[in-house]
């Protein structure tokens, strides 16, 4: 997530309409006078949780120069076996180290990504952002740290916080509270004794965790899907086959929806908003004009 909202900060807004941002998004962008982006992680570069994808994304602007502070890089027991263990968290750091040993090129904006530093305060007057300050931290030898005591003061205009995601805990579903996620296989949702729940499954950040991008979304919902398929043979019938059950049971509860016909409407309205610009789409943000568009005809 940190490196999402770093990457649209610094990139300018021309090279973001090539993607499907919204109108205001995009002015705002246009807007933007930003040189600097500063992205501060508490643990070491072993322990950043951005896949080598995300990271190598981050590089690819021609506007966008990434830099990382050599004093950065470090490693301890913990850190030299993570780096053993995954090959993602190899390739990560082998990332991270080549950027800190080359020269600083002359693009335009600078995004700097630093570790070993935990915020503590957000420094500002009269409602405004005026910096932003943080202890260095350690190593402790495990792959964790502790802070020293040395604190530094940014000067920066805006604070973005991306401390991590925790989805909720649905009343009956099972939970694991330490990785936010549900307990499953393949997709199938598991009960305490490892056995499937019939009919239950999860598919994104709930079943692996706040991860990946759209890839890994894509083969999460294909597995699921695909034991999904697997298993509706042997499953219970619905009590009320007939599809439009579920469209009359929307309508009985005054409960707003759209079909997948109406899904292709707001796609076809979103492309001739994006066709006079020479836009794919320009994506329609408010949530009342998507309903009116896609119940169009």
């Amino acid at each position: 997530m940190a490196l999402d909202v770093a990457r649209v900060l610094a990139k300018s807004a021309e090279e973001m309409l090539v993607t499907e941002i919204p109108d205001n998004v995009h002015a705002g962008l246009a807007a933007n006078a930003v040189t600097d982006v500063h992205v501060f992680g508490r643990r070491g570069p072993a322990q950043a949780k951005f896949t080598p994808l995300e990271l190598r994304e981050l590089d690819h602007s021609p506007t966008v120069e990434v830099i990382v502070d050599p004093e950065d890089i470090e490693f301890d027991d913990g850190s030299i076996a993570a780096l053993r263990a995954s090959k993602q968290v190899d390739m990560v750091v082998k990332t991270l180290q080549e950027w800190a040993i080359r020269d600083i090129g002359t693009r335009p904006r600078r995004l700097h990504l630093h570790f070993f530093h935990s915020p503590t305060a957000i420094l500002g007057t009269d409602g405004h952002v005026t910096g932003l300050r943080t202890e260095r931290t350690e190593l402790t030898g495990d792959g964790t740290v502790r802070g020293t005591g040395t604190f530094h003061d940014w000067d920066v205009q805006a604070v973005y916080r991306a401390v991590g995601y925790l989805s909720t805990h649905l009343t009956d579903l099972p939970f694991d509270h330490v990785t936010g996620t549900v307990p499953h296989s393949q997709g199938r949702v598991l009960d305490m004794d490892d056995t499937p729940i019939p009919g239950v499954y999860v598919s994104g950040w709930i079943k692996r965790g706040p991860i990946g991008l759209i890839g890994h979304t894509k083969g999460c919902s294909s597995e699921t899907v695909t034991a999904l398929l697997t298993d509706a043979p042997t499953l219970r019938p619905a009590a009320h086959p007939d599809p439009n059950a579920v469209v009359r049971f929307l309508n009985e509860r005054g409960i707003e929806f759209t079909t997948w016909q109406g899904w292709k409407n707001l796609d076809a309205y979103e492309r001739a908003l994006g066709a006079p610009h020479g836009r794919e789409r320009i994506k329609v943000v408010e949530r009342a004009e998507m309903i009116q568009a896609s119940q169009q005809t």
